[in-house]
């Protein structure tokens, strides 16, 4: 009985193979040990190929999130550069720009001391401001942020020292060349009326009150326009409201303007007799019709113009 029990018992810890065939039939018998270790063959197989299939694909997202990563660094490393390179060339432009001003200075104040017949090596115009070069990738690699704050601070020094000098051959020339005529007589017109008066007024194009700065003298287009007063022009061109303007710096804190003329007979830096023709009329910039809107200006606030036109 016990035998027969162990002989069902291994029976069924065995497979049998059996194949027929038209013309053959074979049987085979896998015995318990066989079957025990073919299926841990067989599942050690399944198992490695699993594993080897599962880090593959691992190895291959580590990649792909590590290349993304490199993507998204170096997309930021470029807007940074591209940052940086435009805040270094707003840089160098304003850098351009105070260099430029220098020479004009530089210009300007030269042709002054011609004009009053001083000596040259009195005065630094004829100095060259230190310039840069022209290449953004060379100044980025040669200068560095000291060399960089060196140089803005040498310009403004420059800038500084040159409109000292400015000044004081600005005293020089009217107070030894035209003294004479720097009080500021008369109307700044050779024809034409008095159309609007200093104070409050109406508005010609709001009609709200408002205040008028100056006085205005109408006439014809193109009729001259002239200084009331022997100075130097501090300004010749357009500016916001008065058109075409002419600004005339008489010394001792007294300014004239001259706005809304059609063309302007003078430049900056052109010293002027009064009488002589600066503009000619029109109707530039915020007017209604052909006038010179005239304004006197004494430390830097405007002042009723009428006791200077009518002073004898």
């Amino acid at each position: 009985m016990l035998a027969g029990s162990r002989l069902r018992e291994n029976d069924l810890m065995s497979l049998t193979l059996h194949y027929k065939g038209k013309s053959t039939e074979f049987s085979y018998k896998i015995g318990k040990r066989r079957l025990v270790v073919g299926c841990v063959f067989v599942f050690g197989l399944l198992s490695l190929s699993s594993r080897t299939a599962h880090q593959v694909d691992e190895t291959k997202a580590r990649i792909e999130f590590a290349k993304n990563g490199f993507v998204t660094q170096q997309k930021e490393i470029d807007q940074l550069k591209s940052a940086t390179q435009e805040q270094l060339s707003g840089i160098m432009l304003k850098l351009a720009d105070v260099e430029g001003q220098i020479h004009r200075i530089n210009a300007l104040g030269s042709k002054l001391v011609d004009q009053a017949g001083l000596k040259q090596d009195e005065f630094s115009f004829n100095d060259i401001p230190a310039t840069g070069g022209p290449l953004m990738d060379a100044v980025i690699k040669i200068e560095g942020e000291h060399e960089m704050l060196n140089r803005i601070e040498s310009l403004q020094h420059t800038l500084a020292s040159k409109t000292q000098e400015l000044s004081a051959l600005e005293s020089i020339m009217l107070n030894h060349h035209i003294n004479d005529q720097v009080e500021l007589i008369g109307r700044p017109i050779k024809s034409g009326w008095l159309s609007s008066y200093y104070g409050m007024r109406k508005d010609p194009f709001s009609g709200m009150p408002a205040m008028h700065k100056g006085v205005d003298f109408a006439g014809d287009e193109g009729e001259p326009v002239v200084a009331t007063g022997a100075g130097l022009v501090t300004w010749s061109g357009e500016r916001y409201g008065y058109g075409n303007l002419v600004e005339i710096d008489h010394g001792n804190g007294l300014i004239t303007r001259y706005g809304h003329n059609k063309a302007l007979s003078v430049k900056i830096g052109d010293v002027v007799t009064r009488g002589q023709e600066i503009a000619l009329m029109g109707s530039t910039g915020r007017s209604t019709g052909a006038h010179v809107h005239y304004e006197v200006l004494r430390n830097g606030k405007q002042q009723d113009p009428l006791p200077f036109v009518y002073r004898r």
